[in-house]
């Protein structure tokens, strides 16, 4: 008996003898709903594609554990031995650094509101930052003399070129006397050169500025002081692990933060867009749907002679909507999988050979960048045959009445 109504439901839709106008009602049926369910495809694993690309880049600059002090802007590094961070299970590297907003001059031109970042020699280790040099080198001492490296948003307004050995001038207000209309007396300069330029994006190397850590802290002031730690891991350590443990013997001084907590609102925003795109390709989907009611409706009133056969044969209601529920889930399911199908294609084709460019110069990638992703096939799927039973349901419900019995 659970056979019975796929086997009347293939029928109806694939006999030769069946073919009508109904039949041709139900592959624009399918057609209409592979659509949508395509462009889910399609958007979602676009929309992977720009997450990963942005993760990636965020991962180039930003590490995988931040130590930084709960009040003030530095500590003393003596709080944090390098030596307990460095023995603490799943840590790798350690790299402390001294941040602080300042004004970059080069020549004739000004850059107000950058950020210095002042790094040890083990910042190398933690950050990749030498896989985003565009020019020169990184390299922050030349002999006796203090070099910068500098991001490409910075070193375009401020016309840096390595070539060109020019010093920079880098400007900090001194402490206790912070006012943008002060004379230049109320600051304290030095001066380094530019001994390599890297590009990542619009947000970090159009403000940062990497010097020497010892060339930060004479500038700032700040005699063996730092802004934060930044720890890399392990091949397969546990992040969550790592961060409690470190916290442990920290105690509540200092805020110890996964990469997915230093950027907590990024990830959060990036879900809930993902979301959105979601549940709007999901009500494209249910209009989508909608064709499936009038063609499901109008084989039942064609097969109404058939239902009546079946009752006097014994059938009861039950059996006669079970045969166009599946039917009408057969319609539906047929179009989704074609569109899935359809959608995983275009999507791996992208994802390979990047059909559709983009035309912009300031992306760092040519075409529109894809990711498949197992979880969001899986919902999809989960998606168009939750859609289509509750339609076909509701389809058969109304059209066959518990009380029709005799199909008059």
């Amino acid at each position: 008996m659970p056979k019975l109504p796929l086997f009347f439901a293939r029928r109806y839709l694939f006999s030769k003898k069946s073919h009508s106008v109904i039949n041709i009602i139900s592959a624009v049926s399918s057609f209409a709903i592979s659509i949508p369910v395509a462009a889910m495809v399609i958007l979602l694993s676009v929309f992977n594609g720009f997450e990963s690309m942005v993760e990636s880049m965020y991962q180039s600059f930003d590490p995988e554990i931040l130590v930084s002090p709960v009040k003030g802007k530095v500590f003393n590094k003596d709080s944090v031995p390098y030596q307990q961070l460095k023995a603490t299970e799943g840590v790798e590297e350690a790299s402390y650094f001294l941040e602080e907003t300042a004004l970059f001059k080069y020549r004739d031109r000004e850059f107000v509101g950058g950020i210095m970042r002042g790094v040890d020699s083990l910042y190398d280790r933690v950050i990749p930052i030498d896989t985003l040099i565009t020019e020169g080198e990184y390299k922050l001492q030349f002999g006796d003399f203090p070099q910068a490296v500098v991001g490409q948003g910075v070193a375009y307004t401020l016309g840096i070129r390595t070539a060109f050995y020019d010093p920079i001038i880098i400007m900090i207000p001194r402490r206790g006397k912070i006012s943008s209309l002060l004379p230049t007396s109320y600051y304290r300069e030095d001066r380094l050169f530019p001994g390599g330029i890297f590009a990542l994006e619009a947000d970090i190397d159009g403000k940062y500025m990497i010097v020497p850590m010892d060339f930060a802290q004479d500038l700032l002031d700040y005699d063996n002081m730092a802004s934060g730690v930044m720890i890399k891991l392990e091949n397969g350590a546990n992040p969550e692990k790592t961060q409690q443990l470190i916290s442990e013997y920290l105690g509540d001084d200092f805020k110890v933060q996964t990469r997915y907590q230093q950027k907590e609102s990024f990830y959060r925003i990036m879900v809930y867009e993902k979301w959105g795109i979601y549940f709007i390709i999901l009500l494209v989907l249910i209009v989508a749907s909608f064709s499936l009611i009038g063609s499901l409706a109008m084989l039942i009133i064609d097969k109404r002679e058939d239902m009546r056969t079946l009752v006097k044969m014994g059938s009861d209601i039950s059996l006669v909507r079970k045969i166009f529920l599946t039917e009408g889930m057969l319609i539906y399911c047929i179009g989704a999988l074609f569109g899935l199908i359809l959608g995983i294609i275009l999507a791996w084709v992208q994802q390979q050979f990047g059909v559709i460019t983009i035309s912009a110069e300031t992306f760092l990638f040519d075409a529109y960048p894809v990711k498949l992703k197992l979880t969001d096939l899986i919902w999809i799927t989960v998606t168009f045959i939750s859609v289509s039973f509750i339609i076909s349901r509701l389809t058969v419900m109304a059209m066959i009445p518990k009380k029709d019995i005799r199909m008059d």
